[in-house]
């Protein structure tokens, strides 16, 4: 059943919020001793070799070919871009200012399944998801500084990943997830060792760093399949609200290991994220025809 598959689609996309977003954090953590390239190498081999082995343990591998498929490259040369643009940013900017700008994706996700995929988005669902995202401004509160170069660039990485999405939305069933994941993640590791060089050179990494990017390795690992397998599963406009969720993940992390304190705009702000969240998943169950037992 739909309502099944959007339920399983609705957990998945949490799942892969988390593993984003302890990524993000990893990440930022490290930008500050490498460049985007190096990061994307380092972290990009450890994550190869963990979703290449389960790949293999599956038998998710299929012939390189498909990545001729238009809708599978596109989708990875997304990927690519996204990757590229949000670690620019992570080492120019806030963490909050950049989690602030990327919440706008679902905005972008739906209004791209609504133009390009033809899938049924009401008012209502609409206006959840507007009133989610201005959730996410209470929350975070970008100041002036967040529309500079670096937010550009997370605005671009939105875009990316909006794209990617739609055109996960539309790879063959018959295509395995751990196969895109896999091929994604050696493609953006190969990018990264290209990058490299242009981007300012390798540089030492100390043990700390280098356990950093180990952990971002296994939490991104996380985000990349359950991500396919959200999209893949259920209705954009139903899972994609679920992205604020990420927000939680954030907060949670600021307070665990920056002592930070969410003061009574931020629990408003999540508290309409939340509520918009669970309104658009209460609204499709009750569009629904019932069918009788």
């Amino acid at each position: 059943m739909q309502s099944s598959a959007n339920l399983r689609g609705a957990i998945f996309m949490c799942l892969a919020m988390a593993g984003f977003t302890v990524n993000d954090a990893l990440v930022k953590s490290v930008t500050g001793v490498m460049n985007p390239g190096q990061i994307m190498l380092v972290r990009g081999v450890m994550t190869s070799v963990l979703v290449l082995l389960l790949a293999r343990h599956f038998g998710a591998f299929r012939s390189l070919r498909l990545l001729l498929d238009p809708i599978i490259a596109l989708r990875i040369v997304a990927e690519v871009v996204a990757a590229i643009t949000y670690i620019s940013a992570l080492g120019e900017m806030p963490f909050a200012n950049a989690s602030a700008i990327l919440q706008a994706l679902p905005l972008a996700v739906t209004s791209g399944a609504a133009l390009f995929l033809a899938e049924p988005v009401g008012w209502r669902r609409w206006l959840a998801i507007l009133v989610g995202f201005i959730g996410v401004l209470i929350v975070l509160r970008p100041g002036p500084d967040g529309f500079s170069a670096a937010s550009i660039a997370v605005a671009a990485s939105v875009v990316a990943a909006a794209v990617r999405d739609l055109c996960t939305r539309r790879i063959s069933p018959e295509v395995p997830s751990l196969f895109i994941s896999a091929t994604t993640a050696v493609i953006i590791t190969l990018t990264g060792a290209v990058l490299v060089v242009p981007l300012g050179g390798w540089q030492p990494m100390s043990m700390t760093s280098v356990l950093h990017l180990a952990a971002a390795s296994l939490v991104l690992l996380i985000g990349y399949q359950y991500i396919v397998l959200a999209m893949r599963l259920g209705e954009i406009a139903i899972v994609a609200p679920l992205r604020y969720t990420s927000l939680i993940w954030s907060i949670g992390i600021g307070i665990l290991f920056f002592s930070e304190k969410p003061d009574i705009w931020t629990m408003t702000g999540v508290g309409i994220i939340i509520s918009s969240g669970l309104y658009t998943l209460a609204r499709e169950n009750r569009r629904r025809p019932v069918i009788a037992k």
